[in-house]
């Protein structure tokens, strides 16, 4: 674990109209290409994308990353699908079943109750679901995340990055899983800073608060007009925002979920790296080999499913002693030393 800031690394000015396209109801087949081989894929997946859908350069990018993964590496087939409203998720669900898919996909915590409902219909499918829970079927595996404990260290780097002693955290839907990001940036900026004001703002409660640029935008700079100079997301493509106005500004950023150091290098710190991708190939690789459990998986600092973002964009922006630094914080959390909050302690 002592290199676990190097184990994540990898733009432009982000455009956000590249957001414009929305959702609606789209699928895509993609199977991998074998020259002379026409013979099927063995194994048929299915992938129904969250809120922002492809594209958002974060949540939704590294399950779909996972997915074509596994297409290249593995030879399966993959339909992918975007709903356009709460209800498309199960009927898009339905829909990849009923054609027989051997494994579905849920990408958010959002598609826990129409998962409960299709898979119960469906008992000879796997489902797989994302940052929700369900432990009680066996044709349905869970995947969720110890996200404070990659938050403890973008945090610590905040703290240690910031001038004015104040930084920013910009939610997206104010749930218990976003505050699980905000507990563990908020205790591990003040491990290294006791001192430290962290300023909060959530984009609202209902599933669009994932797909608001501009209210991350406008978030983001209420937040440095009160002195914050280092602004967390975890936002989905709302952090879009958050990203742009710390770039506007001449302030830092930090990215979540996949390595957004490449959306504006040189302002983005670093990302909390979520490995949504490794976790939904491995899934999909233990079904391609009938070794298929179903449960609760968890990932976090000691299974390498969380992290931070070291590459070429931001490696100037921190110097070797922190990275050091954040290598010891990370061998201490594994080793039971520090215990990270998974509660902001707001509520």
């Amino acid at each position: 674990m002592s290199k676990i800031g190097t184990r994540f690394a990898g733009g432009a000015a982000i455009v956000l109209a590249l957001l414009a396209s929305g959702c609606g109801e789209k699928s895509a087949e993609r199977t991998a290409a074998k020259s002379g081989d026409e013979a099927k894929p063995t194994l048929q997946v299915g992938l129904v994308f969250d809120v922002g859908g492809k594209g958002d350069k974060s949540f939704n990018d590294s399950a779909f990353e996972g997915a074509t993964r596994a297409v290249n590496e593995l030879g399966v087939r993959l339909t992918d699908f975007e709903p356009g409203q709460d209800a498309d998720r199960e009927t898009g669900l339905r829909k990849l079943a009923g054609r027989g898919y051997d494994m579905v996909i849920g990408v958010g915590f959002l598609f826990t109750d129409a998962i409960r409902v299709v898979a119960a219909e469906y008992p000879d499918v796997k489902f797989v679901l994302v940052d929700g829970r369900i432990d009680d079927l066996d044709n349905v595996v869970s995947l969720v995340f110890r996200e404070q404990e990659g938050s403890y260290l973008v945090g610590a780097l905040a703290g240690l990055t910031s001038e004015t002693g104040v930084i920013g955290f910009v939610g997206g839907m104010d749930v218990p899983l976003i505050h699980r990001f905000e507990a563990g940036y908020r205790a591990g900026a003040t491990h290294v800073r006791p001192d430290i004001r962290v300023l909060v703002g959530y984009a609202g409660v209902r599933p669009e608060a994932f797909a608001d640029p501009v209210r991350g935008k406008e978030i983001t700079l209420s937040q440095i007009a009160r002195d914050a100079d280092v602004i967390y997301h975890a936002a989905g493509v709302t952090g879009l925002g958050v990203i742009e106005a710390a770039r506007e500004q001449g302030k830092y950023s930090i990215g979540v979920d996949a390595n957004q150091n490449g959306v504006a290098p040189g302002s983005v710190l670093t990302s909390m790296v979520k490995r949504v991708d490794v976790a939904i190939f491995t899934t999909i690789q233990e079904v391609a080999a009938g070794t298929f459990r179903g449960g609760l998986r968890e990932f976090g600092l000691a299974e390498n499913g969380v992290g931070w973002a070291l590459d070429e964009n931001n490696e100037a922006l921190v110097p070797r002693e922190r990275r050091e630094y954040l290598a010891a914080l990370a061998d201490s959390i594994v080793a039971g030393e520090i215990d990270v909050p998974a509660d902001a302690g707001r509520r």
